[in-house]
């Protein structure tokens, strides 16, 4: 199992807390709601211990996984691998460990110097005094903040290339719309705003949205954003398609259905 690349140490049962998050959907659901629940209240800074200004790089990892997954992967690439994931592409960490680039972000995230801890593999030595409901808490937060930071990086060019090989080996899906014969489709969010809707998938053939297959349905629409699909047709033109010639027709007893005006 993936554990310990923030030093947390799940106690007493708490070691399950990430394993259960290979579930997928049923799980992130269920620690976003526990996430949701403590948004609600008033954060106690009193009740969780500081960060530590003594930091220190891990040394390794015990990762649970697909055959072949070695005991060095990282944080970002153990999330990005889970079922459900696959519509992430893994952020660099040099893009992470820019500050700039997370500007305004602690004030949207819970734990922000905990989860940011953990998205970069670094141990707190406060980690062994977290009871299991902070530990789901952190790695709840740090999925946040991980979607927070990953909308920006898929506007960059690096991010725009890593979104360019998913969208060629259709990762995220193809248009069930008939007359779009396949077309391959991209990540969309109806809204910048996290937690407001949760993530469709946009065809670039019938320029229409779609829900994506169900394991994906829990993912946040804000992690993906509503300027991405748009803003990486402008910068791979040649990767948009003409749009459909065809269109449905009803008809009863082979006479078109007369529409009303």
């Amino acid at each position: 199992m993936h554990k310990g690349r923030s030093g947390i140490t799940m106690g007493g049962g708490g070691s399950s807390s990430r394993s259960e998050l290979l579930g997928g959907a049923t799980d992130r659901k269920r620690i976003n709601e526990a996430l949701d629940k403590h948004l609600k209240k008033s954060l106690d800074k009193d009740s969780f211990p500081s960060t530590s200004t003594n930091k220190v790089e891990s040394e390794g990892s015990d990762v649970s996984g697909s055959e072949g997954e070695d005991e060095d992967t990282s944080w970002i690439s153990w999330f990005c691998n889970l079922r459900g994931n696959e519509f992430f592409c893994e952020v660099d960490e040099d893009y992470v460990q820019d500050d700039f680039n997370l500007c305004g972000l602690s004030g949207l995230v819970p734990y922000y110097d905990y989860a940011l801890d953990l998205i970069l593999d670094i141990e707190s030595s406060n980690g062994d005094m977290f009871t299991e409901e902070q530990n789901e808490l952190v790695e709840s937060a740090a999925e946040m903040l991980y979607g927070l930071i990953h909308v920006r990086y898929i506007l960059t060019t690096k991010g725009m290339a890593a979104m360019l090989e998913k969208y060629k080996s259709c990762d995220f899906g193809r248009c069930p719309r008939v007359f779009c014969s396949g077309q391959s489709c991209l990540p969309v969010g109806q809204s910048d705003i996290p937690r407001s809707s949760t993530v469709k998938i946009y065809c670039p053939k019938c320029e229409d949205l779609y829900y994506p297959r169900s394991k994906y349905q829990d993912i946040d629409g804000a992690y993906f954003g509503t300027t991405f699909p748009h803003l990486f047709l402008m910068a791979h033109g040649n990767m948009k398609p003409q749009k459909p010639s065809q269109s449905y027709v009803p008809k009863i007893f082979g006479f078109k259905v007369h529409k009303k005006q």
